[in-house]
């Protein structure tokens, strides 16, 4: 993951895509909203069985490389911040038998 942020920044330097947190924070939203759109247009808004295609792996896509800019702007080692998380869960599991926050 280092290394793919890595690549992300240096994308964004090289292009002249610099932009603050809050900026990247929006964007990784838009995206998000462009995945469930993709979802709903590959289930037929839920009537038929989901199938990833082109179109949903492109948005994944797109939405890795929001969370990736976001973690540059915001000076986030993203592998050390899954690692952590994951260290969060598995404590949640040993404790509570389940990984959610409630």
């Amino acid at each position: 993951m280092q290394e793919a942020q890595a690549q992300v920044a240096d994308f964004l330097a090289q292009h002249g895509l610099a932009a603050d947190a809050g900026a990247r924070l929006l964007d990784l939203q838009s995206e998000l909203g462009e995945l469930a759109k993709e979802y709903l247009r590959a289930s037929d808004y839920g009537q038929a069985d989901f199938a990833p295609n082109a179109g949903w792996r492109d948005e994944i896509g797109d939405v890795a490389f929001s969370l990736l800019a976001l973690a540059v702007a915001s000076e986030v080692d993203l592998q050390a911040a899954l690692a952590a998380a994951m260290d969060k869960y598995q404590a949640r599991l040993a404790d509570k038998g389940a990984a959610g926050s409630a």
